[in-house]
């Protein structure tokens, strides 16, 4: 019942193939927005929770050309962006072949 639910509403979990890494502060909006997305569409991902925590938001920085902002986003190890660029993808039909690509690692 769950999977035809899943069919009805384009969402396809059992697809998901890549590695999904998110960096965030716990109670950024902007951080709970983009993980209801990839929530929505059934991604399992790696959260980095940063809360004040400037070693780490430091290496999230260097892996991110340098954007210290939350969330950042990977994908198989490429630099997405934040929220919006997420949202952005997603709604160019953009972000749900990166999800079904399995991880070059």
């Amino acid at each position: 019942m769950f999977n035809f639910i899943n069919s009805l509403l384009g969402r396809h979990p059992e697809r998901i193939q890549a590695n999904v890494e998110i960096y965030t502060w716990q109670t950024c909006p902007y951080c709970i927005r983009a993980k209801l997305l990839l929530w929505w569409k059934g991604v399992k991902f790696t959260e980095y929770k940063i809360d004040g925590d400037e070693t780490a938001r430091t290496n999230m920085a260097e892996r991110a050309n340098g954007r210290r902002s939350v969330p950042q986003i990977f994908i198989n190890n490429q630099h997405i962006g934040g929220c919006d660029d997420l949202y952005a993808m997603d709604t160019k039909g953009q972000l749900d072949p990166l999800l079904v690509q399995v991880t070059s690692n």
